[in-house]
């Protein structure tokens, strides 16, 4: 365990447990709110941060790059690390304890012999399962040995990462993990990009291009609930759209309903509107609730 002001930072399974055995309770509020990160904080990050902060006594931050949830081209040796940065960020707002473990320490066996989580085929084999097979095993293993190590009583995820987010809670509940998801919404720049770590990969003419990914979600909810076009005229017409923006390529828009990730053939809400798509190198993703 690593000293740092009002803020330790844990490396080991049994250093945490040995931290949360000593927590003491001060009030009606939750003991433990938790935020798992794989680092590179930003203001999205720091959003479910200081939400957790105000609801719970206590809150632990998380960060580890996961391997597992990484495919074999994927960008886990270029994904961004700031510690160092990221430490002071969590001290100021209050985080009580970070949790920073070694691939070792989680994954003893190394993470491809590890024993895994598999989430429900139907919430998986689609959008980005499609692109990335394995990676929701991947998350559903890690974020499940984490709430193990940590046993918190809230966990806090962006909306952003919405089929992730439906995944967790899927498992929570097939699980019977005695804590409490907390969704909070996607946070975005002044020009309506969602927040992401992998946004600093962008080159200054892709970060300028960036946006449109969001103006496309907000044309197919415009369109299809103003009866301007029916939601398949809508999607058609969108992706016709973003396929002319250079350098875009994109892998899904689709409209489904929001708890089982169906997709839908009318607009009916609720449903939520979620686009993937690779600008350059980089994989972007978003999405849009429709209430």
């Amino acid at each position: 365990m690593k000293s740092t002001t009002e803020c330790p930072v844990i490396e080991t399974i049994a250093e945490f447990r040995t931290w949360h055995k000593n927590l003491q309770s001060t009030s009606d509020k939750p003991l433990l709110g938790f935020v798992p990160t794989m680092g590179a904080l930003h203001e999205g990050h720091m959003t479910l941060i200081r939400r957790a902060v105000r609801d719970c006594q206590h809150v632990a931050v998380s960060i580890f790059v996961n391997p597992m949830q990484f495919g074999p081209n994927e960008d886990f040796d270029r994904y961004p690390r700031t510690l160092e940065k990221d430490l002071a960020m969590c001290r100021d707002a209050g985080v009580a304890a970070v949790f920073h473990p070694q691939v070792e320490e989680l994954y003893a066996a190394g993470h491809t012999s590890s024993t895994k989580v598999v989430p429900p085929q139907e919430l998986t084999d689609r959008l980005c399962g499609t692109y990335r097979p394995g990676h929701f095993i991947g998350v559903a293993t890690v974020v499940q040995k984490l709430f193990s190590i940590v046993q918190p009583n809230q966990a806090y995820f962006g909306e952003k990462d919405y089929q992730q987010l439906t995944i967790i809670r899927r498992m929570v509940q097939d699980l019977n993990e005695p804590v409490a998801i907390v969704s909070v919404a996607t946070v975005r720049e002044s020009d309506g990009l969602a927040m992401s770590s992998r946004n600093a990969q962008l080159s200054s003419d892709e970060r300028r291009r960036a946006p449109e990914l969001y103006r496309t979600l907000c044309v197919v909810r415009e369109d299809s609930m103003s009866g301007r076009r029916s939601l398949q005229e809508a999607l058609k017409f969108a992706r016709e759209k973003l396929s002319k923006v250079p350098e875009f390529s994109l892998q899904y828009l689709e409209v489904c309903d929001p708890n089982t990730l169906e997709p839908l053939s009318e607009a009916k809400p609720p449903m939520v509107i979620l686009v993937a798509a690779k600008l350059g190198s980089v994989r972007l993703i978003d999405n849009i609730m429709v209430t």
